[in-house]
């Protein structure tokens, strides 16, 4: 037969509904040696007491009896703790009765049997009235006792019943304190043992949370870091390698004719994949710094590349060299932007810029524009190239900037804006073209500095109205 226990897992132990775990087989097992044992103990001790002459009426079939049933029940204390605290009670108070009784391991096993109704019990509310039923009938039956006594005086006559407080009197009361402390102390750590396996429960419950946490966020590390490296190789190198491409591409068709430019194109092609090797050093270089941070023996927050803001004028002569003629402009005062932020800038205007070399067309020339504002810095990338095809249209896939489908540039990038606490627009420019716009919160104005944000924005919009009338003019 498989013993059951009830599950407790689904249960904050911390809540009414828990209930304490029977625990494995083996204390069943403990439970059924301290039984035997304190039958053992009880048998010999009242063999002793018969052979002190003391309690010695009885007949030894009686007290054979007396001691299966007082001690043997607690075998099973742990899994029926009600019924078998009832049956030691009532064979205490029985057999007391008539005669049979050993002055020690009765107690013991009385004391056990009420103890384990508060340690063991699934039902709190049935446990506290059984153990309180118990009690009080044992207290009903001692006054009994004692006022039986009291009125004969063979029944220990060697205390006088003489007097407004008698020796008999001492007597009764030591035996209802001696009781009151016995109960209360079999009561009370009945439901210390029962609150400790609950803490204890507790603990272990939040420890396999904690494991469990643990587990998942390593999970969710390697695969933020998994999404961090192939977002970093994929903006370093479809960048370059796009850029290569090209000029490989140019190189090949006027090789003949023009081999001077063909010698140029080969040489930007030479200085991209030197530009690629380095970065891609760099961010290594980093990544292997990021698990010396785990160990505390590298500075944290180190970035995965050097390039920042104050390189974007780097990057449009490396695309206009690409034949992708851009223009950078810088608007209002230049200030200091975090590595993070910088990079994650770098990166967008990287992608876009790729994007525009690679969809927009024979012709198409591109614009960055650097916003410094009190409280934010803006990133904007424009062309004058085909635009964003409509999503269902002719060769369209649901296309992202300068027509790319929206799969790994355009999601780098909202990951990108995403992690700085920024903000991202991808939109068809009125007159045709793809505009990319990134804004990132910096640290907020101080107060009584006038914010140059209004103004900004007010030459943004009107630089917008102003290409979207020229367009409807254009279509009139």
């Amino acid at each position: 037969m498989s013993i059951q226990t009830l599950p407790t897992e689904s249960i904050d132990p911390l809540a009414d509904g828990w209930r304490r775990p029977r625990g494995p087989r083996s204390g069943y097992r403990v439970d059924a040696w301290v039984a035997l044992a304190l039958a053992g103990f009880t048998a010999l001790s009242l063999t002793l007491t018969r052979s002190a002459g003391i309690m010695d009426e009885a007949p030894w079939w009686l007290a054979a009896w007396w001691v299966v049933l007082i001690a043997l029940p607690l075998a099973g204390r742990r899994r029926w703790p009600e019924a078998v605290a009832l049956v030691v009670s009532l064979v205490f108070g029985i057999f007391g009765s008539m005669g049979v009784s050993d002055p020690l391991f009765s107690s013991i096993c009385l004391y056990v049997a009420i103890y384990s109704v508060g340690a063991w019990s699934h039902r709190r509310t049935v446990a506290r009235w059984t153990r309180l039923g118990i009690i009080a009938s044992m207290f009903v039956w001692l006054f009994w006792t004692l006022l039986e006594h009291a009125n004969q005086a063979t029944a220990i006559p060697e205390l006088s019943r003489e007097g407004f407080f008698s020796p008999y009197a001492a007597y009764g009361l030591l035996q209802v304190l001696i009781n009151l402390v016995y109960f209360w102390a079999a009561y009370h750590f009945g439901d210390t043992a029962w609150q400790a396996a609950r803490r204890s429960d507790a603990l272990e419950t939040r420890t396999r949370e904690l494991a469990t946490e643990r587990e998942r966020t390593a999970t969710q590390a390697v695969t933020l870091e998994r999404v961090r490296i192939a977002r970093e190789l994929h903006d370093v190198v479809a960048h370059h390698v796009s850029l290569m491409g090209v000029q490989a591409g140019a190189a090949r068709r006027i090789l003949d004719r023009d081999p001077a430019a063909a010698a140029r194109a080969i040489t930007v092609i030479e200085d991209s994949a030197r530009t690629a090797v380095e970065e891609l050093h760099t961010m290594l270089g980093a990544l292997r710094a990021d698990e010396n941070d785990c160990e505390g023996t590298q500075p944290a927050h180190q970035t995965t590349s050097t390039r920042g803001v104050d390189q974007l004028a780097e990057l449009a002569l490396e695309t206009t060299n690409a034949g992708l003629s851009v223009r950078v402009q810088v608007i209002g005062d230049p200030r200091p932007v975090p590595g993070t932020i910088g990079l994650s800038l770098y990166r967008i205007a990287q992608e876009a810029l790729t994007n525009t070399r690679k969809h927009a067309g024979a012709g198409a020339t591109a614009e960055v524009r650097l916003r410094y504002e009190a409280d934010a810095v803006e990133l904007e990338v424009t062309d004058t190239g085909r635009g964003a095809r409509p999503a269902g249209g002719p060769g369209a896939g649901g296309l992202g900037p300068g027509g790319l489908g929206a799969g790994l540039g355009q999601r780098g990038m909202r990951e990108r804006i995403a992690a700085v606490g920024g903000s991202l627009e991808l939109a068809n420019r009125p007159r045709g073209g793809y505009l990319v716009r990134a804004r990132v919160p910096l640290a907020s104005p101080r107060p009584g500095v006038p914010s140059e944000r209004g103004s900004i924005e007010h030459d943004r919009n009107e630089h917008d109205r102003n290409e979207h009338d020229m367009s409807a003019g254009t279509q009139a």
